[in-house]
């Protein structure tokens, strides 16, 4: 089986639906990549992601707001003969999401954000304090392209 691109929507964000961690890449100020992983939130296009308000990733992402974020599930080794090791291979749903970060400052609109990952893993919303609110920093990617892939299915 050879891998194949999905190009439809739907089954890309079905994909990101299904994830609960994804990693996202950046570029730092000496031109080295850095990738993390994250839980995250999806809404409209836009990757939901949280951290500490200080940091290397941040200080990253305020010098350059471009990233790719990568998403992958469905993994399941396969073989078409035990014996033979290039026969195995590894079946999986994927997607890369470009876009670039936007920090989100407005109290109720971190509020929002924040209930967008919790939903995705809690499956309600929450109410917050102002200090847990101020503490955080909250951010989204602005996805402009998505490529989806998949093999063995």
């Amino acid at each position: 089986m050879k891998s194949r691109t999905i190009e439809h929507k739907q089954t890309i964000i079905d994909i990101i639906q299904k994830c609960d961690v994804c990693y996202m890449g950046m570029i730092d100020q000496n031109n080295k990549p850095y990738v993390l992983p994250f839980n995250f939130g999806f809404d409209n296009d836009s990757i939901i992601l949280h951290s500490a308000k200080e940091g290397k990733k941040i200080d990253i992402l305020k010098n350059n707001q471009n990233v790719c974020v990568a998403f992958s599930t469905d993994h399941d080794l396969r073989y078409q003969h035990k014996d033979i090791a290039c026969s195995w291979s590894m079946k999986y749903r994927s997607v890369l999401a470009y876009g670039k970060v936007e920090f989100i400052d407005d109290f109720e609109e971190k509020v929002l954000a924040l209930n967008v990952i919790m939903k995705k893993y809690a499956g309600k919303e929450f109410s917050y304090n102002a200090p847990a609110i101020n503490g955080v920093e909250i951010y989204k990617v602005i996805v402009s392209e998505f490529e989806g892939r998949a093999y063995g299915y």
